[in-house]
């Protein structure tokens, strides 16, 4: 009887993390949102990023949150200041679910990149404030580590296949066991050089994509790779949604026997009806998300096993609830994550992804993406690379801050537009 008794309180019992964090602010008086600060900076680059600020009534406890989106920054820091921000203001931070529900609805139309972009910074700063003031690092309120750091795979790229095969092989000195292959960037082996090639009279001369030149040299990429390498590398490539569906197919069979750790969004999310062609003829691994931004994109992917690894970016599919949630799904039908951090991506969100990856068993592989000295001057507990994987600091919340007068002297710019 004792021990059933004992067993019974435990069940019943909240978990340790809400436990603590309700002594901790036992007799405190309710939190409210006083202060929404949008700051937007190129941190002396060519970033887009935008970072979203919530100052609650308790002194000096505040949240930060990413919003980045390299192409409509300036949209995003109007959804904030003049519609989404003043919502928020007075609402109890604490509440992160029903904040997020009650802010992902405020727009009537859903799942937009931007109404995503402030939804996922509303989302990681909720969870910076919670962490912070339980005095405890967000993978703790999250459940706890299941890993002592999180694996990355590094970029390697090149002009032809010596070079490829250099630059992997300087990854794999350093620690990484997962590198992502790719020649001459995006679109690289399968490209026309500017002038040569079938062409219109006064038609575009610039250079030109050829899908099936792609598919015929990509495979004789990995097929020297692996003379070269061997086995004990595990090899990604990105196609970056160049190819039209059935070449896809064709590409995902040509590639299969150099064993690929995965091939990414080796489609569009327009055409995700492929993936079970893809599914029915070819072993490769898939990976797909980057561009995803809609759950209906991803669930029937995960849900009928048609990829091994999905790719969302956190700050454009809802933040670390909608991750949290995303990674359980996975969990059930098999499927690893492996957020999309790399690019313009910045040190908030690549946090908010570190903190998740820490507290899944779906966890698959994150993307590395490393920033220079100026941006970790800017905000202090930036994540370091070492080895191949990624640390945060372990401070409390995320563990991140951010000068505002150092990211104030380097106001976003303009991107450069045309082909």
């Amino acid at each position: 009887m004792e021990r059933r008794g004992f067993l019974k309180g435990l069940l019943a019992a909240p978990p340790l993390a809400a436990r603590l964090y309700a002594q901790r602010t036992r007799g405190l008086p309710p939190l409210a949102i006083r202060e929404v600060k949008v700051i937007p900076t190129s941190a002396g680059g060519r970033y887009q990023w935008v970072f979203l600020k919530i100052v609650t009534s308790e002194p000096g406890l505040y949240g930060l949150g990413s919003a980045s989106n390299v192409n409509q920054a300036l949209s995003v820091v109007t959804a904030i200041e003049k519609h989404l921000g003043p919502f928020w203001i007075g609402k109890n931070p604490d509440r992160i679910e029903d904040l997020w529900q009650s802010t992902n609805v405020r727009s009537y139309w859903r799942n937009s990149a931007i109404q995503n972009n402030v939804l996922s910074a509303l989302d990681a700063a909720l969870w910076d404030i919670k962490g912070k003031r339980a005095g405890m690092p967000v993978y703790e309120l999250l459940g706890g580590k299941v890993r002592d750091a999180v694996p990355l795979y590094a970029h390697a790229d090149g002009r032809d296949m010596q070079q490829v095969e250099d630059n992997v092989r300087k990854y794999m000195e350093e620690g990484y066991r997962h590198v992502r292959a790719q020649m001459g960037g995006y679109g690289g082996g399968g490209m026309i050089p500017p002038g040569q090639g079938s062409r219109p009279a006064a038609g575009f001369t610039g250079p030109a994509f050829d899908e099936e030149l792609y598919v015929d040299t990509i495979p004789k990429l990995f097929e020297h790779l692996r003379v070269k390498l061997g086995n004990g590398v595990k090899l990604l490539h990105d196609v970056h949604e160049h190819l039209t569906p059935i070449l896809a197919v064709e590409l995902a069979k040509r590639v299969e026997p150099y064993r690929l750790f995965f091939l990414e969004d080796v489609l569009p999310p327009e055409q995700i009806a492929w993936f079970r062609n893809i599914r029915q003829v070819a072993t490769t691994p898939l990976a797909m998300g980057e561009l995803n931004t809609n759950p209906h994109e991803w669930v029937p992917l995960i849900s009928e096993r048609l990829i091994d690894f999905v790719r969302n970016r956190l700050s454009a599919t809802g933040g670390i609830t909608a991750a949290k949630k995303t990674a359980a799904l996975c969990e059930t039908f098999g499927v690893r994550t492996a957020w999309q951090e790399g690019g313009d991506n910045d040190p908030v969100n690549q946090l908010a992804s570190y903190h998740v990856d820490l507290s899944i068993a779906s966890f698959g592989i994150q993307e590395e993406n490393h920033f220079p000295p100026l941006v970790h001057e800017m905000m202090p507990g930036t994540a370091q690379l070492k080895g191949g994987y990624l640390y945060g600091s372990d401070g409390p919340g995320l563990g991140i801050d951010l000068n505002e007068a150092t990211a104030a002297k380097y106001p976003l710019q303009p991107l450069e537009t045309g082909l």
